[in-house]
């Protein structure tokens, strides 16, 4: 499928923000988030169900689309609108014969070589990161830095998402070095104004 991208792509967290992710959510989109991903690494499968069910609610209220880390099965369930996968989780041809075409399906690499090894498969974007130093993975893959980015712009077809220790003075930079969108966590979800914060990432990259 084909779909706009926004520039700014927040990931929730509720050990970060200690907020529900429908809360988080609704911080969010009053700041201007029209995409966002929820991610739970924590809570059992039938908890981030659940968690999920609450937040897709939200979300439709909201006009705003929802994005599932990891969890096709609960993508599904929720009627999502799409999902984001890993290297370690379901192939994006699996996903995208049980999510079928219309759906979303975003897919994280960590060096050039996966980044075009995912231009070639179903999926709507590709990740690539860490790009910046980040607290928010237990184990994080290698920094993989601005000239992989500028390599991976120049050499990949579909939209691209940096992700990684990005902030809010970095955003611009790491756009101008060719990613379409900056996916953000912690400096979002640790502001004290979630939704201004994110107001100031959409002002800033408009």
């Amino acid at each position: 499928m084909s779909f706009l991208l926004p520039k700014i792509y927040p990931i929730t967290d509720t050990l970060i923000s200690g907020l529900s992710h429908a809360e988080q959510i609704e911080l969010l989109a009053a700041g201007g988030a029209s995409l966002i991903q929820l991610r739970e690494k924590r809570a059992s499968p039938r908890e981030f169900y659940d968690a999920a069910l609450e937040a897709v609610s939200m979300a439709r209220r909201l006009g705003v689309r929802i994005i599932i880390n990891d969890r096709v099965d609960i993508a599904i369930a929720v009627k999502a609108d799409g999902v984001h996968l890993g290297q370690d989780d379901l192939p994006p041809d699996r996903a995208r014969a049980l999510m079928g075409a219309s759906r979303i399906i975003g897919f994280s690499t960590h060096s050039l070589e996966q980044a075009l090894a995912a231009d070639l498969a179903p999926v709507d974007y590709v990740a690539i990161g860490p790009v910046l130093q980040t607290s928010t993975k237990e184990r994080p893959d290698p920094i993989v830095g601005l000239e992989t980015v500028r390599e991976i712009r120049r050499r990949i077809s579909k939209p691209l998402v940096a992700i990684g220790g990005i902030t809010l003075d970095q955003a611009r930079s790491i756009l101008e070095a060719g990613a379409d969108s900056v996916a953000v966590i912690a400096d979002l979800l640790s502001a004290r104004d979630v939704a201004e914060r994110t107001r100031a990432f959409v002002d800033l990259l408009r």
